[in-house]
């Protein structure tokens, strides 16, 4: 709110005015300043949502993978050991 007081004074050249403006100071202005940061701010935010599902993702499939990997030793291993037994019931059957 704006307040102007406006004086007139008598004096001996004649009478004199002044005037007084008054601003209310407890109103701020917000300005483009405060919408910008907080849409930046809104941006910050979804692409560190994103980055952290995409890490998420590809943790997930990474683990995925060194499961499967096990299992593929495994099933290589009972291979080994099934043709190690059939070779020594081989030798052994001689």
């Amino acid at each position: 709110m704006v307040e102007e007081r406006i004086t007139t004074v008598e004096g001996a050249n004649g009478p004199t005015t002044h005037t007084t403006v008054i601003h209310d100071g407890d109103r701020k202005r917000g300005g483009g300043g405060t919408a910008l940061l907080a849409i930046v701010l809104l941006i910050a935010v979804i692409a560190g949502i994103y980055f952290f599902s995409q890490s998420s993702s590809s943790e997930s499939a990474k683990d995925n993978a060194v499961a499967e990997a096990a299992s593929s030793v495994g099933n290589a291993a009972k291979q080994v050991g099934s043709a190690a037994e059939n070779a020594a019931d081989k030798i052994t059957n001689k």
